[in-house]
């Protein structure tokens, strides 16, 4: 029996045998192999792609930076208005418990001297639509500022007054040269009466610009002959008035104006020997 059964095995593994060689076998490909070129290409792609997420995860912590200072600075500036805020309530809870005094200051009778020019007792004036620079008598004492004129024509223009003059002025008058022989045409703005010892005068007053220093303005004056005085020019009252205040220290405390035909600024010093300082 036992070899019964050892001739059925034998049988069977045979069986096996001739079936596997006649069964197909299957062929694997092989891998194909990377070529240098190609391996390197790869491997750059690769550091490429690793350097382009390390720079976005960088640029990530960089953002999460700033916003962390920026949140960090919001927190300390809140705390600070806090600690005003707490403090200002403080300080109303301490003025709110003490007594509230009221401190009224009083108006000053003082002027204010901050926006007007000093002036000296003698000064050069400017006439820029004469031409010519002249010497000036200061006098808070009288009203109107006066311009010594000669050879006063009234007449009419358009229906107004006007009058037409000369400079009066002597040989040791100081002036522009020309312009002492030249006409002078204004409208008369009003007349004044002057009052004197031999009788009653009634003057024309008319409007010319005038400049002085750092002034430059429309000045009323009145015309009337001043040749037999020290000053062709006397400014007063009207003229001081909220624009000027008189050092009577001082003289010349401005710079003669220049005009065409007229000697340089820098040589007034030569001119400014006053024969008398006092009007005769």
């Amino acid at each position: 029996m036992s070899r019964r059964l050892l001739s059925t095995g034998a049988l069977s593994l045979g069986l096996l045998l001739i079936a596997g060689c006649a069964m197909p076998i299957e062929q694997v490909e092989p891998e194909p192999v990377l070529s240098p070129d190609a391996f390197a290409l790869r491997i750059d792609r690769l550091e490429t792609d690793l350097g382009a997420r390390c720079d976005l995860q960088q640029s990530s912590f960089a953002e999460h930076g700033r916003r962390q200072e920026t949140l960090v600075a919001d927190v300390r500036e809140v705390g600070t208005l806090a600690r005003h805020l707490r403090a200002d309530i403080e300080r109303l809870e301490r003025v709110e418990s003490e007594p509230t005094t009221i401190v009224q200051e009083c108006a000053t009778d003082e002027p204010a001297l901050g926006t007007k020019t000093v002036v000296g007792r003698s000064e050069w004036i400017g006439l820029p639509d004469v031409g010519t620079y002249l010497k000036a008598r200061v006098d808070s004492g009288a009203n109107t500022s006066s311009l010594s004129a000669s050879e006063i024509t009234r007449f009419e223009r358009d229906g107004a007054n006007w009058v037409r003059f000369k400079l009066g002025l002597t040989d040791d008058d100081v002036v522009v040269d020309g312009t002492s022989d030249e006409w002078i045409e204004a409208p008369v703005e009003r007349r004044v009466r002057i009052v004197q010892a031999v009788g009653e005068d009634s003057r024309p007053v008319v409007s010319l610009m005038m400049t002085l220093g750092p002034i430059r303005e429309l000045v009323e004056f009145t015309l009337n002959d001043r040749s037999h005085l020290n000053y062709p020019v006397l400014l007063g009252r009207r003229f001081l008035m909220d624009i000027a205040v008189i050092d009577v220290a001082e003289t010349y405390l401005h710079e003669r104006p220049e005009f065409p035909g007229g000697r340089p600024a820098d040589e007034a010093e030569a001119d400014e020997n006053d024969r008398d300082d006092e009007e005769r």
